[in-house]
């Protein structure tokens, strides 16, 4: 592979030239950069082509590395560092009790707070504090396009803002409502961070009594969701949407609580991502009439 050799700060600059091939990734090492060249321009050196990842799924968070599943092996381990060069690998065990504690490990560097940018929000975390699923990132992006401007929004599990905050970009204004503590204290950051004070009213406790008045719209990330739904209920009226997360399709519930309520309901189910074997994660879209 043909490159030029820049600065890690002009990175930014350099892969909008000219003589930058759009269709190849830069090779970062260090504060230097290896950019890839286009046919016709001069370069600095050749790096030879780099071989597909073929080793142990893993996901990124800012600059640190986050394995599943069973405990990753030292080869493992290696093979994630040749590839990403990430500050640090964790091994993330389980997501432990209804504030959604993570139970990890650090394999390799130190743990500690990252910057993670997706679809324009910036989230700033620590992934060994709180959860943070990367394979709901079209779920995020998805509640960002669903919302209309001025729409008044419950996010009843709002953790570290990660719908809260798509939703009040797009001009929403969001209850984000978190009862772990450490979440929270994200959240408020991020509300900062990403310039949304005026859209986003943050709470910390339990959303069940927090809930105030009528939501357009009432997002419920937990898989626990459904024991929550007749207190959304009770804030919601004919035209509300609801966005109801699970493990697996719990229709059949989620229609029965709905009509014990007193409203009819459409229902629409979407898977977001394989949870286990046999496992969904599932996403119940609902309106009320």
């Amino acid at each position: 592979m043909r490159v030029r050799r820049v600065r890690r700060e002009e990175i930014a600059r350099a892969v909008r030239a000219p003589w930058a091939d759009p269709s190849r990734r830069p090779y970062v090492e260090g504060e230097n950069a290896c950019v890839p060249v286009r046919e016709g321009y001069a370069c600095d050196g050749e790096l030879p082509e780099r071989q597909p990842y073929r080793g142990r799924p893993f996901q990124m968070i800012g600059d640190t590395a986050v394995v599943r599943g069973r405990r990753p092996t030292e080869d493992e381990v290696a093979a994630i560092l040749a590839w990403r060069r990430p500050a640090c690998v964790l091994y993330l065990a389980a997501i432990e009790g209804v504030r959604r504690l993570p139970a990890v490990e650090a394999l390799y560097g130190e743990q500690h707070q990252v910057l993670h940018r997706e679809n324009g929000i910036r989230y700033r975390l620590n992934p060994a504090e709180v959860m943070y699923a990367a394979g709901n990132l079209e779920e995020r992006a998805r509640m960002g396009r669903s919302v209309r401007e001025g729409e008044r929004v419950a996010d009843m599990f709002a953790g570290i803002g990660y719908f809260a905050l798509p939703m009040a970009a797009a001009g929403a204004a969001v209850h984000a409502m978190e009862i772990n503590p450490v979440s929270f204290g994200y959240l408020t950051g991020n509300v900062t961070e990403n310039g949304l004070s005026e859209q986003v009213r943050a709470e910390c406790g339990d959303c069940r009594t927090l809930l105030a008045g009528t939501y357009d719209r009432i997002v419920m990330g937990h898989f626990d969701a459904l024991s929550f739904l007749p207190d959304a209920l009770a804030h919601a009226r004919a035209g509300t949407a609801l966005h109801l997360h699970a493990l697996g399709d719990v229709s059949g519930a989620v229609r029965a609580s709905v009509e014990t309520a007193g409203f009819e309901v459409g229902i629409v189910t979407r898977k977001v991502k394989k949870y286990g074997p046999h496992i969904w994660h599932i996403v119940h879209d609902l309106v009320l009439s």
